[in-house]
């Protein structure tokens, strides 16, 4: 009898060693994924507007400037270029009113004496843009006019410059 309980003592581990072996849990993995696409924005508009305010006739090499806002993806290059209603590469726009005559201007960067900003929004190695870096936050970017004489009909004059990013 021993023997016999032996065997089935022998059968029965064998048997619940397959029996915890088949219920043991199977595994597997899987990932979590999303793909970020780099973005950009840009504001400009009434609160952006170059405003050379009121002056009189004979007023001469007169500057402005005011912002831009651009906001692009974390690490993003990006490159901005203007382009005045006559379409000027080189940023030369002209202020006009209901009559003949005009107010030539000249967009620029940095300051009223800095880089002439025009309309080839590529790296400033090869364009007249201006490049930046995207932080993923609103950057200000300023923008400045110049105009070096106002000898023209009293009146108000006006001219809508076109902000592009490439990214």
């Amino acid at each position: 009898m021993k023997k016999t309980s032996l065997i089935v003592a022998a059968v029965l581990a064998v048997t619940t060693s397959a029996v915890l072996a088949a219920t043991s849990p199977a595994t597997a993995t899987f990932q979590v994924l999303i793909t970020v696409a780099k973005a950009c924005s840009v504001t400009a508009g009434s609160g952006s507007n170059i405003n050379f305010n009121t002056v009189d006739s004979s007023a001469t090499n007169l500057s402005a400037s005011s912002n831009i806002s651009v906001t692009c993806s974390k690490s993003t290059p990006y490159n901005i270029g203007l382009l005045p209603s006559n379409n000027s590469t080189t940023g030369a726009g002209a202020m006009g009113n209901t009559g003949t005559d005009t107010i030539p201007y000249q967009l620029r960067s940095v300051s009223a004496t800095g880089a002439i900003w025009g309309s080839t929004a590529t790296s400033t190695a090869v364009g007249n843009g201006v490049a930046g870096t995207g932080t993923g936050a609103a950057q200000s970017i300023p923008v400045w006019a110049t105009v070096a004489s106002v000898n023209v009909t009293p009146g108000s004059y006006s001219d809508t410059v076109t902000v592009q990013v490439n990214y």
